[in-house]
């Protein structure tokens, strides 16, 4: 787990996977939770693409990547963030549809929905709906069981989730204190894919989703207290076919380009996620983006907790 040290150790770094310190902690009330940091490539170690932002007891999670809610589950019963209890999470929104982004979507509809005491509410790029009504299909058989049946629910419609889709960026969700931006990312061939921006009370964050190199993402990183970004080692892409290089180029962000993004956006810490290595370690990542950048970046783990 990662998080804040006393105020005479900011900056220091302990051994391992411990504690990195960027900022005090004593007034800071939000937290970012990477539920999954993996990529469509299968590792035991890391599950589909997902982040979390939970602010004064309620979670906004991003994108909801196969194996994530377990992840959503463990970040609750054994790191005691209780907004990430499935029934807990009311708020979630997609960058894009691929399937490591989405595939835990029906997982978190369905789980223990009859002792829900709201919807999900659900953002997304245009085809959410669709989606939302084949995972209806999906557990139609299972919904019909539980509801006609003795099972006692006090509403039988809180299987059903709430949906907004949109086919552009430039939309904004605000929650009480909290706000979230909608932008449009360059991912390949996918439209529209967006990033978001998430604004709280003590943080703003950035979270990139899928994207290539892009100056309007830089724009809405620039000053911000953590960025969550995707990238792809260029040691790995370097050793790719000359098809999958063109793939990666119009879809993903090589750590050239990432350390372009940070040079100028300047945030507080940066956050590696969705990292695609292929034949390189999966930490070349890191070594190749402290070759050109200065500032604080990490390597997220799943469950990793930043505050």
């Amino acid at each position: 787990m990662l998080s804040f040290l006393p105020k005479n150790a900011i900056g220091m770094m302990l051994t391992a996977s411990t504690l990195i310190a960027f900022q005090p902690s004593a007034w800071a009330d939000t937290q970012v939770v990477m539920l999954g940091t993996g990529t469509p490539v299968p590792d035991a170690h890391r599950v589909g693409s997902s982040t979390a932002v939970v602010y004064n007891g309620k979670a906004y999670v991003f994108d909801l990547g196969p194996g994530s809610v377990h992840r959503a589950i463990e970040a609750a019963q054994e790191k005691g963030i209780k907004a990430l209890y499935p029934t807990n999470i009311s708020h979630v929104f997609f960058t894009h549809l691929h399937s490591d982004h989405i595939l835990d979507y029906a997982e978190l509809a369905s789980t223990y929905w009859w002792r829900r005491t709201e919807q999900i509410n659900a953002y997304g790029p245009t085809g959410l709906n669709a989606m939302t009504e084949n995972y209806y299909k999906m557990v139609e058989t299972d919904i019909q069981l539980r509801t006609s049946g003795l099972q006692p629910i006090k509403n039988p419609t809180y299987y059903q989730v709430l949906t907004q889709e949109y086919d552009h960026g430039g939309w904004t969700v605000k929650d009480g204190d909290v706000t979230i931006e909608a932008f449009e990312v360059p991912h390949g061939d996918i439209e529209p894919a967006f990033g978001y921006k998430v604004t709280t009370p003590d943080k703003t964050i950035v979270i990139s989703g899928d994207t290539s190199y892009n100056q309007r993402l830089i724009e809405k990183a620039k000053g911000v207290d953590i960025l969550v970004h995707e990238v792809i080692s260029e040691a790995g892409w370097s050793k790719l076919s000359k098809e999958w290089q063109t793939y990666h180029d119009e879809a993903h962000t090589r750590t050239s380009e990432l350390i372009k993004v940070a040079n100028q956006a300047q945030p507080k810490l940066l956050i590696l996620t969705h990292v695609l290595h292929y034949s390189a370690p999966l930490e070349s990542v890191l070594s190749e983006m402290k070759a050109g950048y200065n500032g604080k970046v990490v390597l997220g783990k799943d469950l990793d907790v930043y505050e």
